[in-house]
């Protein structure tokens, strides 16, 4: 059976209802996990290929999504975000007590290192860790509780009805049209000091940088709230490199957890 965890934290929550069904989309996962793939030890590679069954991390790094039609697994909807409020830090800020993804990258990690544990439960945290490590990397999962992380910052994107959080999620990469081995393919390139620095950060500094870039967003969003090429042009690589970090921390974290 899989263990289900819960933090019991101070209470005062904000629904982000919204943001619990989108997250980089299906997309940006797959290039966390295809980034990640190529940044793993052959050691942890052999580990994780041997728990996945031969699944690529590219190819589970959804999963924690897709299990939101399922209402036996309700109690992990909370953990793909943290809401912030506008100058705040993320220790200042109110918990969930239902966990949020901070919570829920340190409990993952612990069941994938701990000796005790059964494979099953192995698996499935191991198939979440992906995810969550991914959506922490989308600005918009850090940001402010009263407008649900940007869900009610209503904009049009190319025309359609969109919002601010979704546009973040989907809408810039998906609108780039290329599939998620090119964009992965095509991150931007680092030095080895640049990726050394990337590496080297711990994940209250990745919340840290999220939660400043979603800041950021809020403060330059345009006034014309018909987005499109211009704001693509924007920020395409902003995207990418957060994708491009995403994978590389993912690695370094599986690394650390398989050695």
């Amino acid at each position: 059976m899989i263990r289900l965890f819960f933090f019991l934290v101070p209470f005062l929550f904000f629904g982000n209802t919204n943001s619990l069904f989108n997250s980089w989309g299906e997309t940006g996962h797959r290039v966390v996990g295809e980034i990640a793939s190529k940044h793993i030890s052959k050691r942890t590679a052999k580990k994780i290929s041997k728990l996945l069954e031969g699944a690529t991390l590219a190819y589970v790094s959804n999963f924690a999504d897709d299990i939101k039609s399922d209402k036996r697994y309700t109690e992990f909807y909370t953990w793909h975000f943290a809401n912030i409020p506008t100058n705040s830090n993320y220790i200042e800020s109110s918990k969930n007590p239902k966990g949020d993804i901070v919570q829920a990258i340190n409990i993952c990690s612990s069941v994938i290192k701990s000796p005790t544990e059964s494979e099953e439960n192995k698996v499935f945290y191991l198939k979440l860790l992906i995810h969550f490590v991914g959506d922490l990397h989308q600005p918009m999962h850090l940001a402010r509780p009263e407008d649900r992380g940007g869900n009610e910052i209503k904009l049009k994107w190319f025309g359609r009805n969109s919002n601010l959080h979704r546009v973040w999620d989907s809408d810039i990469l998906d609108s780039h049209g290329m599939s998620y081995t090119e964009i992965a393919e095509n991150v931007p390139s680092l030095t080895l000091l640049e990726l050394k620095r990337i590496k080297n950060t711990s994940l209250l500094e990745w919340v840290s940088e999220s939660y400043s870039m979603a800041e950021s967003l809020y403060k330059f969003l345009p006034e014309d709230t018909n987005l499109g090429y211009e704001y693509r042009y924007q920020y395409i690589d902003i995207v990418r490199m957060q994708l491009l970090k995403g994978g590389i921390r993912l690695a370094a974290l599986l690394d650390e957890l398989f050695k």
